[in-house]
This record gives C-alpha cells, structure tokens and sequence, in this order.
C-alpha cells in the first residue's frame, strides 16, 4: 500500500499565500484511510522536510507565483522550483526545501506539487482573492479521491 502525504504550506495571512492552507481547511474533515496524512506545513523552512519522511509520495500543495491567471491550477515539475536567492516572505521557500530534501541521503519520496497562480501575496492581509479561493475548491476536489480509497 502506498503511504502518501499531502502537505499544505503556505500563511493565511498573507493574501494568496494561504492557498495551502485554505486546500487543507477543505480537507481536514474528511475521514482519511490509513495510508494518507494530512499537514497543514504551514510556511517553508528546514522542520518541513520531517513531513517528507515515512511516505512513498508527497503530495505538496502551496500558492505559485503570480504570472498572469489568478487561479490557474498547475502541477510544475519538481525540477521547475528553483531555490529562492533570499528567503520568501513567509519561509524559507518550497525551492529551499525541495533543494534540501534532494541533497539528503537514503530513499526519497515521489513528489507532486499542485499549486493555484497567486494573484499577489499581500502581506498582513488575510484573506484568498476570490480566483484563488475557487482554485482552493477545485485542488480540493481533485485530492478528494485519495481520501476515498487511498489509491493504493
């Protein structure tokens, strides 16, 4: 049986930033089988690679950058996260930790990351733009089947 995480990050007080965490409010209630945790990882930073441990896929959910389409669901490959130059606003940045998380010995987890385009991260202004706070329903929905059955 595949043991899978899904790990939120992202801070809700911060505008679009808290797109993981709103994906994560959507999701805590629902009944979960075994092989799935949930984590509300809050913002990026080394204590986040813990999360990656003891699991044969993460599932990362976080806000992407703002490129034009408030809301636009995308699934970047791993590889496209480059490593932040100066910390993010709200951690150390996903590019951190999945830089760190590869240069770490022994087996690794297979990661996805789905993500919303932020329409911007506006600090101390909590609160979802309204694209973001549908596509934060939609991510729902589309993770939704893995509390069903597991998916293996």
């Amino acid at each position: 049986m595949i043991r899978r995480h899904i790990l939120c990050f992202g801070n809700p007080l911060h505008g679009d930033d808290g797109f993981g965490a709103a994906v994560f409010a959507h999701l805590s209630a629902k009944p979960r089988p075994e092989n799935l945790l949930l984590f509300d990882a809050g913002t990026a930073g080394p204590a986040a690679l813990a999360l990656f441990e003891d699991c044969d896929e993460a599932i990362v959910v976080d806000a992407l950058a703002p490129a034009g389409t408030p809301g636009r669901i995308a699934q970047p490959c791993v590889d496209s996260i480059v490593s932040e130059s100066v910390p993010a606003p709200h951690g150390m940045g996903l590019g951190y930790v999945l830089q760190a998380l590869a240069a770490l010995p022994g087996p690794k987890p297979r990661v996805t990351i789905v993500g919303a385009q932020a329409e911007s991260h506006r600090p101390f202004q909590p609160g979802l733009s309204p694209a973001v706070a549908q596509a934060a329903r939609e991510v729902a929905s589309l993770l939704a089947p893995y509390f069903d059955d597991g998916h293996g």
